[in-house]
């Protein structure tokens, strides 16, 4: 897949020095058209290092996160710790729009290469840093895996069991992942400031600061499963009720209401209990009209979750969402790889892509681009690239001879 039609961002370049805590964001631009340039350490960039890998074979050219959020760049490599690195790199930033870096505060600077030199080599360079915690305040030059920031920023606070320490979900890292669309969102502010401006601007990002504003405080909004049967979390005034359900072949969403809404939420499916026989004379008697869990007894609350189990155990995670349809219940499957993957409103809406692996030999599926657009629509223009892939067009397009490629190439350099 080679495709690069004009999209939103087709004019404009990007230079990607960023790790796992913002491959996102330079992918989202990629995939608005913009032409990003992955800059790799000679040798390749850490995050290949991170797994899962294709076929389960640890190789710093099959990390799936890699594959992930790299596609829709280019990939070059250079060392810009050393004095020519640094003076190519100055080169690429002159014809570049954007940069972005997740170092630690005052590494770029160190190098040289701060936003303070580049605006100076591209007044028009928006340069987008996404660390820990920022570039200012007390903990600026803390050291902080994702499990940090996770915790710091809000998030771990509500997940867990309620008798158990609170917990990080997740094989990979959340918060990251929203720095880095944050990262994006700055990045374009920062360029339609610059049209009115000429100038660009430094868009600083905390990872933090992003946990934050993403974290969700409502409990009962956060859903969570077990083998053994439907999951009690802490509801209304200290109760355990159930929200996660187990069902002949999965997981089910859903919650008995309280007050104003139990009437509308709840009673439809006490009625649908009914017609098949599976409700129990306890549960057909609660008055809907009046029920309020903030009122109720956690006997009450267990006997309620005993016969509702049954119900949904006898039924399959479709059957129970076509009633639920029909009956306007407020029930949602919990789906798995398999149920996405499958989803046939994702087919009608063309979210799985199909991505050629020539040097695997195959075509890997992919989601599609974050989002539609009629006039200028965005796509997964290419696989992620391989460790220096395109050294020799990127560093030609810079004026670079094929001797001077070479001379960097044996130097170390790139």
């Amino acid at each position: 897949m080679e495709e690069k039609a004009e999209g939103m961002l087709s004019p404009y370049r990007v230079l990607d020095l960023t790790d796992e805590k913002g491959l996102l964001c330079g992918k989202l631009l990629g995939d608005l058209g913009a032409d990003v340039i992955k800059i790799e350490r000679p040798g390749g960039d850490s995050t290949r290092d991170i797994g899962p890998y294709y076929h389960d074979e640890p190789d710093p050219e099959k990390s799936l996160l890699w594959f992930a959020f790299n596609t829709s760049k280019r990939g070059i490599t250079l060392d810009i710790e050393t004095a020519d690195g640094q003076d190519v790199f100055k080169r690429l930033a002159g014809s570049a729009d954007f940069i972005l870096e997740s170092f630690p505060p005052g590494y770029m600077d160190g190098l040289g290469l701060g936003y303070s030199d580049m605006e100076k080599v591209n007044p028009g360079i928006i340069f987008v840093s996404i660390t820990p915690f920022g570039q200012t305040g007390p903990h600026k030059d803390f050291k902080s895996p994702e499990i940090v920031s996770w915790a710091m920023g809000g998030f771990m606070s509500a997940r867990g069991d309620v008798d158990r320490p609170p917990i990080r979900i997740s094989h990979h890292s959340q918060t990251y992942l929203h720095a880095a669309i944050e990262g994006g969102v700055g990045a374009m502010l920062a360029l339609y400031d610059r049209w009115a401006t000429g100038e660009g601007q430094h868009v600083d990002v905390s990872i933090q600061d992003s946990a934050g504003r993403g974290t969700v405080p409502v409990g009962w909004a956060l859903t969570k499963t077990s083998a053994s049967g439907p999951v009690a979390q802490p509801g209304t005034a200290g109760l355990r009720t159930t929200y996660t359900w187990p069902c002949k072949d999965g997981y089910i969403l859903f919650f008995y209401a309280t007050g104003g809404q139990a009437r509308r939420v709840s009673r439809p499916l006490v009625e649908w209990m009914e017609e098949e026989g599976m409700s129990d004379e306890f549960l057909s008697g609660i008055d809907w009209g009046t029920f309020d869990l903030r009122q109720t007894t956690q006997e009450t609350v267990d006997r309620m979750t005993d016969t509702t189990k049954k119900f949904f155990m006898s039924h399959t995670k479709a059957e129970l969402f076509e009633g639920a349809v029909k009956r306007r219940i407020l029930l949602y499957p919990v789906s798995t790889m398999k149920d996405i993957l499958e989803s046939p409103q994702l087919a009608a809406r063309d979210f799985w892509r199909q991505v050629e692996h020539p040097e695997l030999d195959t075509t890997i599926t992919y989601p599609g681009a974050f989002a539609t657009a009629s006039g200028t629509p965005l796509q997964l223009s290419r696989r992620a690239p391989l460790i220096g892939e395109h050294n020799g067009e990127v560093y030609q397009e810079l004026g670079l001879s094929s001797e001077e490629i070479l001379t960097l190439k044996q130097a170390g350099v790139i």
